[in-house]
């Protein structure tokens, strides 16, 4: 009932927002509101901007697109800025198809439902309102009414420009119904919708010999000729053509260019001039964005045929490249898990980082410069630091290739792999070895895969692991150090009580006999060459974490295991180097002792409680870091 209630509420919200009035009462209405007659690309943007736009490291990203499209703030930004916003303008790139082009599954149908959905949702807002002539098969915007001869004075008295001109249907009806007298014609707002057919189009292509030029103009109902007399008796024609649909709106073309060329040249006078034939009238005004989507093999097909020349210069391609970032490639992974059966499943932890970092590898770019590898780039173009390089070099990188991202491994086929790992043996639980064997056996039925491709494939499948290796030798150190709480405490206070008097020049007292001795440099060395500190770093690391504890201590904060992340690190490491032999033989011993078998359970509940592994994947991630120790 909860959801019935909802139903109704919403019906309500819908039918309050419902306006009906003449065209005068309209006029009253746009002259305190303006942004009521805007464009159809104007209402796009305004709908895209409304969302609200962020600047990030000089890359502006737009809400709107946010939880659904990752890792293309750049494209996006492009799309927006380079499109949208000039359209909104009225500058000529209104005049042109928006083209996607991109690899399959890049994101390029998800942008085209977002906005689709967007506009549904913006027509009910005050800022997206529209409003139509009443009854309207193509929802005609009510300033055609205007006469052609007065449009200069409408402009500078309400500061709108109106283009297009009344419908054959609209014009019969000024006449006949209301007796040429404008004001009087009813006017009523709309509400977007695919589903019902109002201001979003949706084409694709089908069979050339069966698919008719009407699923785009309209057609004649012979039905009435009879009553009206003539086919070119406006009424006697059906506007239901998906160019007349989505008048006011957008209009999708899906696979664009595997449609018929009869379909495609109706789109040039569209874009140009704002208007298309139909049936045996004048032409037809529309007010619509077209946007089309295609992957790049058949664009490069398309643009080769020269009989394509005059619709390829009015088309404005945008390139939708895969995600590059393996942070926002988990995101889309955690999303298409999240939409699936899949949910319930446990996924370890870095089992989808790991996917991802493949995955990434795949789509990459040799560089030219000799000192960056494909890892070092993928960890660039992930935000991360590498020792070297700055974010200048970044920039550069990207500059490389500018057609980056647009081959490689599509997120499908990892989700695919996945899913396929957990029907076949029905696991509950998956790790990163389990997803990376999955891609591994999948590359021999991957269609398009080259064998040289491959060979390549099966190198990154190798470096990913090597990654994971190292993930997980850190995560089980971190669990038995967890473990170890105070263990690494206590080392942390020497430490500091040894630096502490180096940097002062002072000694230590033995806490048992009271003698004074001289500052532990053994240990001291011990902890910093686990994090790199070379003999001749030592002294100004040492000086740096006293006037760490210093700052904190004018504070009044407490200097503690994690007030320093390097030091802690070190710490870390320490400890677990003086705890690998007991790891090695608590993790590989298939018979543990009672105190062996009380570390394991006390590292499974920390991998467990901290870390987000179950007790399956925590057992399966301490067994194999047990046997890459033992190698």
């Amino acid at each position: 009932m909860d959801i019935l209630r909802k139903v109704q509420h919403y019906r309500e919200k819908q039918d309050a927002l419902k306006w009906e009035g003449t065209f005068a009462e309209y006029l009253d209405l746009v002259k305190e509101r303006p942004y009521l007659a805007q464009s159809a690309h104007s209402r796009i943007y305004q709908m895209i901007k409304d969302e609200g736009i962020e600047d990030t490291d000089g890359v502006r990203k737009y809400n709107f697109f946010s939880g659904q499209l990752f890792g293309l703030e750049e494209a996006l930004e492009k799309l927006v800025e380079e499109y949208f916003h000039p359209a909104a303008r009225r500058l000529d790139v209104k005049k042109r198809i928006l083209l996607l082009m991109g690899p399959v599954s890049g994101g390029k149908s998800t942008l085209v439902t977002m906005l689709k959905r967007g506009l549904e949702k913006y027509t009910l807002t005050d800022r997206g309102a529209v409003f139509a002539i009443k009854n309207c098969p193509m929802h005609e915007n009510p300033l055609h009414l205007i006469p052609q001869h007065l449009r200069a004075d409408f402009e500078d008295e309400y500061k709108i420009k109106i283009e297009g001109n009344l419908s054959p249907l609209n014009q019969l009806r000024l006449e006949e119904d209301y007796h040429g007298k404008i004001e009087d014609v009813m006017v009523e707002r709309i509400f977007f919708s695919e589903d019902k057919r109002v201001g979003i189009g949706t084409f694709s292509p089908s069979d050339p010999k069966s698919q008719d030029i009407a699923d785009l103009t309209g057609s004649i109902d012979f039905s009435t000729i009879a009553t009206y007399g003539s086919e070119s008796d406006p009424r006697a024609y059906r506007f239901d053509g998906e160019l007349n649909k989505a008048n006011r709106g957008l209009m999708e073309f899906q696979e664009m260019l595997k449609c018929d060329e009869k379909f495609l040249w109706h789109l040039l006078s569209l874009t140009q001039e704002g208007n298309f034939k139909a049936g045996r009238f004048a032409l037809i005004s529309a007010d619509e964005m077209i946007v089309a989507h295609t992957n790049e093999t058949e664009y490069r097909s398309f643009i080769s045929n020269k009989k394509n020349e005059a619709l390829h210069s009015r088309m404005i391609v945008m390139p939708i490249p895969y995600n590059l970032k393996v942070d926002e490639e988990e995101r889309i992974y955690r999303k298409m898990i999240e939409e699936s059966d899949m949910k319930d499943v446990h996924i370890a932890p870095h089992t989808l980082k790991i996917a991802a970092m493949f995955t990434i590898l795949t789509r990459l770019k040799d560089s030219k410069q000799s000192n960056i590898s494909l890892l070092k780039k993928l960890y660039l173009y992930n935000d991360q630091d590498v020792e070297g390089f700055s974010d200048q070099d970044v920039v550069a990188l990207k500059k490389e290739f500018s057609d980056e991202g647009m081959s490689g491994i599509d997120p499908r086929y990892v989700i695919n792999r996945i899913s396929s790992t957990i029907i076949r043996k029905e696991m509950q639980a998956i790790n990163a070895l389990d997803v990376l064997r999955s891609l591994k056996d999948g590359l021999d039925d991957h269609p398009s895969i080259t064998k040289e491709q491959k060979e390549d494939y099966l190198d990154f499948i190798s470096v990913a692991r090597k990654e994971y290796d190292e993930l997980a030798k850190k995560e089980v150190q971190k669990a038995f150090v967890y473990s170890y709480e105070e263990s690494a405490k206590t080392l942390m206070n020497n430490y500091l009580d040894n630096v502490e008097a180096f940097c002062n020049k002072t000694k230590l007292e033995d806490p048992l006999t009271g003698e004074e001795m001289q500052p532990d440099e053994k240990l001291m060395r011990s902890i910093e060459e686990q994090i790199g500190i070379s003999e001749n770093a030592k002294k100004p690391f040492r000086e740096e974490i006293l006037i760490r504890i210093s700052a904190y201590a004018r504070k009044g904060k407490k200097f503690d295991y994690q007030s320093h992340e390097r030091l802690r690190e070190a710490i870390q490491k320490k400890l677990f180097a003086d705890l690998k032999d007991v790891v090695k033989i608590t993790t590989s011993t298939k018979t543990p002792d009672e105190q062996q078998l009380k570390k394991m359970n006390e590292v499974v509940a920390t991998l467990v409680d901290e870390y987000g592994y179950n007790t399956q994947s925590a057992n399966d991630l301490l067994r194999y870091v047990g046997s890459l120790l033992n190698r």
